[in-house]
């Protein structure tokens, strides 16, 4: 599971789709719909928050947007209510591993996209995501 920090549209298609199903069970863990993966490492800065599945239903309409932006239909009628009002503290030095990391995939899934974000140092959030200084999270796989 991936809740990723960077903004959707440097996603690739697979990477979307897969951002999109991997949020909505997330949403389902956090609204206790089911046992496993309540103790994933993704889902404690949500967890954090006053409301964790306003703060993801949150997260699930940034993806919705991007996908409506590329022509693709997410059913948007699978998101929790109420919306998180607000941001996610998210440091830069999170910001920039997941985009390492990232545009490591795009290189063997989608090496076109790959080429075309190469030059960029560094990506924007997500919209969910406000970004201070600090280090890599410690609940990161490395």
């Amino acid at each position: 599971m991936r809740l990723w920090t960077v903004h959707p549209r440097y996603l690739d298609p697979k990477g979307l789709v897969a951002a999109w199903r991997e949020a909505l069970l997330a949403q389902k863990v956090l609204l206790g719909g089911t046992k496993g993966y309540r103790h994933h490492p993704q889902l404690i800065r949500f967890q954090e928050q006053k409301n964790p599945a306003a703060a993801l239903a949150s997260f699930l309409v940034g993806l919705a947007e991007e996908a409506q932006n590329r022509g693709y239909h997410f059913d948007a009628t699978k998101i929790s209510r109420p919306h998180f009002r607000g941001q996610i503290i998210e440091t830069h030095g999170q910001l920039l591993y997941e985009w390492k990391h990232l545009r490591s995939k795009l290189k063997q899934r989608a090496p076109e996209l790959a080429r075309k974000f190469q030059s960029l140092a560094e990506p924007e959030p997500h919209p969910l995501f406000r970004i201070v200084p600090g280090e890599i999270k410690s609940w990161e796989k490395r």
